[in-house]
């Protein structure tokens, strides 16, 4: 590679937001340091100190008094681990060096871990800085490891990008199964692995043509020192006017070797026109076609030198940059006359873990334009910051998946539709206000909660503003996405559980009216049982504070109950309704084992989902309860389910016989979403699905069966069940407030006793 001198350039006087871009310093206990020729990318690990809301059983031995909670909620410390990464250009290690030693306070480690071209350059200044031994580790090494780890960690990391489809990005998501592939590294100059397993890679070509040669050589082209600023001025540039086109040569195409017109024949070959001047942004784009189309040419060749269709494209030329991203496309595609998968990639024992990215503290990609929120692009010019932190249990997919590698979570793109993309962004902004209030409200005794609450309301507001201009910031904008960065935020800022105190008091409530729920149930025929059942089901999912159209009525009708749920329900036939399959399928034998992931606390769980479950239990079928690992909304956690299922027991027998005899268990599903992605599953609960035999799933809630796996296809029999909270999403469905989607499911060639049927879908 050739390296870039920018040390002449050192700015000191750049002033450093400590809260926005080097995270939880003084709890760094590891760091690592990549120094190129260009750019210089750093990372620590440190622990994260933070509130979780914990739930502990009241000892229900001795006789109870009207009004004892069900468990007490407390606020405990917990400590987690969390990879900070961060970009800059070389020009500000000086300062970024002084600013870490400064606020580095907690660390006993010695030693940083550096590697890159700059690694031995600026050895002495960072031993001189932070007192700390240099000690290298391998450039190529590091640059595979670490490639493999976001590939496998972070949903959407790797994306194909089209300049001109409807969506500019198609993101994939993350697959246990990503070798052999081809990688693509632009940093100052170009090198190309070969990339067979963890630990089998070997470089196979490169060029000394890279990201630093763009950067140099127009710097003295433009006199534009800055590499955002180049990529601006190549973003406004006309490279026809520089370039020697085919048809500038033979007056047209060359359509005996298949040449177009408007085929580049020689760089820059106009610029040698006697009196004539060339502007900036002309000259500008006609660097990068130049470098971008030979690094193309070269991907192509080793492509299918060596046999492989996946290839990644890594390093800060790529990294963001839609300019470039797009030539190199262009590049691909001109060259194999086809399109096969090309992706770019952030580029950044590592299966031990799991680990999830944090939006709260990310800055995600940049504006696929330079002149759209040109305050984003200055800062993400300058600083660029991932965040990751670990998880307390490895994930992986639900063996149940027809095909893994084309399970998609999310029904809608929002990237994609511009007119629900709009919607949604509105209506979690005008959500804000009622979280807010229920963040406060959830910590009563603590009176900096107001304080806090403003600050959440601050970045996620940013978050929204950030994604209006920017929807591709973190992979494809869903309303999973949403949902999600907003409880980073709350967690960002010490609200873990802010629905813990209504959950609580609908759990007790709900509790009451079990028996006689189970009793009344029992008085119907089989027939009208079975339907009661699913209508109770549908009845208690309405009970959602994640929907406005809800909460509304919750907080003005403190009555509104189950049976007022249920006369809200559309009368049947259903917007989605394949009830009568399922029926059918009862009248034959029973499943052996369903997995169940429920939704909501209170009335959903306690008067809808148990009762349900107790007559599967009734068939003979055992069943598996996944419940969330960590609060979101109010869903029911697992640890609030145990204690839960624990009193139902205590008044139910036929629960308590399938507790005891262990045909009714209940695992983490490893998800602290109020959506579900079925490829990032508690590694446990997958080894459950495959001992028990599980041949039925059932998904309940908009969450979890609309906005995500509406659309998933499982290997075994499935029940998708939801109402429509939201307005806006019944009429784009054809439906109305509370209409009813009741999915049942059977994968082609599957053997039932049920008349064949095609799967429902909506309109």
């Amino acid at each position: 590679m050739t390296e870039v001198d920018s040390s002449h350039s050192m700015d000191k006087s750049i002033t450093l937001p400590p809260n926005e871009i080097f995270r939880n310093l003084e709890n760094a206990k590891r760091f690592a340091i990549d120094i190129g020729g260009s750019l210089t990318k750093l990372a620590y690990y440190s622990t994260v100190q933070h509130k979780v809301a914990k739930v502990r059983s009241f000892d229900h031995t001795a006789k109870e008094t009207e009004g004892d909670p069900l468990y007490e909620i407390s606020m405990q410390e917990e400590v987690s681990a969390r990879l900070h990464f961060i970009k800059f250009e070389n020009a500000y290690i000086e300062t970024c060096l002084d600013f870490i030693k400064d606020h580095l306070v907690n660390t006993d480690t010695k030693v940083i871990k550096a590697t890159g071209g700059g690694a031995h350059k600026f050895k002495d200044l960072i031993e001189k800085k932070l007192k700390l031994r240099v000690d290298k580790e391998d450039e190529m090494t590091c640059l595979i490891k670490g490639c493999n780890f976001v590939l496998r960690n972070i949903t959407h990391e790797a994306f194909v990008y089209a300049k001109h489809a409807d969506s500019e990005f198609r993101f994939q998501n993350t697959h246990p199964d990503i070798f052999p592939y081809l990688l693509i590294n632009i940093g100052s100059g170009v090198s190309i692995f070969k990339v067979e397993s963890e630990d089998t890679f070997e470089r196979v070509g490169g060029s000394s043509i890279g990201g630093g040669t763009f950067w140099g050589l127009g710097a003295l082209l433009t006199k534009t020192k800055r590499f955002d600023e180049l990529l601006q001025l190549a973003s406004k540039g006309q490279h026809t006017n520089v370039d020697m086109l085919v048809k500038d040569i033979y007056g047209g195409s060359y359509g005996s070797l298949g040449l177009t017109g408007d085929l580049i024949a020689s760089s820059f070959g106009k610029s040698a026109t006697p009196d004539k001047e060339f502007s900036k942004e002309d000259m500008a784009k006609s660097l990068l076609h130049m470098i971008s189309n030979d690094i193309g040419q070269l991907a192509c060749l080793y492509a299918r030198l060596h046999n492989l269709t996946r290839v990644y494209f890594g390093g800060f030329f790529i990294r963001g940059h839609p300019v470039t991203m797009h030539t190199i496309t262009y590049s691909i595609n001109f060259f194999t006359k086809a399109s096969p998968p090309q992706c770019a990639v952030r580029g950044k024992n590592p299966n031990q873990y799991s680990w999830g990215e944090n939006y709260a503290g990310s800055s995600g990609l940049m504006s696929t334009s330079p002149d759209l929120n040109p305050m984003q692009r200055a800062r993400s010019g300058t600083f660029d910051m991932l965040e990751m932190d670990r998880l307390e249990r490895q994930l992986v997919n639900l063996p149940l998946l027809q095909d893994p590698s084309s399970y998609i979570p999310d029904t809608v793109d929002l990237s994609e539709d511009a007119l629900a993309r709009e919607y949604w962004l509105y209506c979690f902004e005008e959500a804000l206000d009622g979280v807010v209030k229920r963040a406060v409200a959830s910590q009563p005794d603590l009176p900096e909660a107001a304080e806090r609450a403003e600050k959440f309301r601050h970045k996620y507001q940013h978050k929204l503003q950030t994604l209006r201009h920017q929807p591709f910031a973190y992979g494809s904008l869903t309303v999973r996405s949403l949902l999600d960065t907003r409880e980073h935020c709350l967690n960002e800022f010490n609200f873990p559980d802010p629905y813990s105190k209504i959950k609580q008091g609908e759990n007790d409530m709900a509790l009451k009216y079990f028996q006689k729920a189970v009793k009344s149930l029992e008085e119907l025929s089989w027939e009208q049982r079975q339907f009661a059942l699913v209508r109770g089901l549908l009845a208690g999912n309405v009970f959602d504070w994640g929907a406005k159209a809800v909460s509304d009525v919750l907080e003005s009708d403190p009555e509104f109950g189950f049976e007022h749920a249920k006369l809200q329900l559309e009368d049947r036939p259903w917007l989605v309704d394949a009830y009568d399959q399922w029926l059918e399928r009862l009248k034959g034998p029973p499943h052996k084992c369903a997995l169940f992931f429920v939704d909501n606390s209170g009335i959903d769980i306690i008067l809808g989902v148990f009762p349900f479950v107790r007559e599967l239990l009734c068939r003979g079928t055992e069943v598996v309860l996944a419940s969330n690992s960590s609060p979101a909304l109010n869903d029911v956690t697992n640890s609030e389910l145990q204690i839960l299922t624990e009193r139902i027991a205590a008044m139910d027998l036929v629960i308590q016989s399938a507790v005891k005899e262990d045909r009714l268990t209940l695992v983490q599903s490893g998800s602290s979403s109020p959506c579900l992605d079925l490829s990032r599953l508690d590694k446990v609960l997958a080894g459950v699905v495959r001992e028990r035999h599980v041949d039925l799933v059932i998904i309940e809630g908009m969450g979890r069966a609309i906005h995500t796996n509406y659309y998933a296809i499982l290997s075994c029999e499935s029940l998708k069940m939801a109402v429509i909270k939201n307005s806006w999403l019944a009429d784009r469905l054809g439906g109305k407030l509370f209409s009813v989607v009741f999915k049942y499911e059977v994968p082609p060639g599957h053997k039932t006793t049920t008349l064949d049927h095609v799967p429902v879908t909506p309109s």
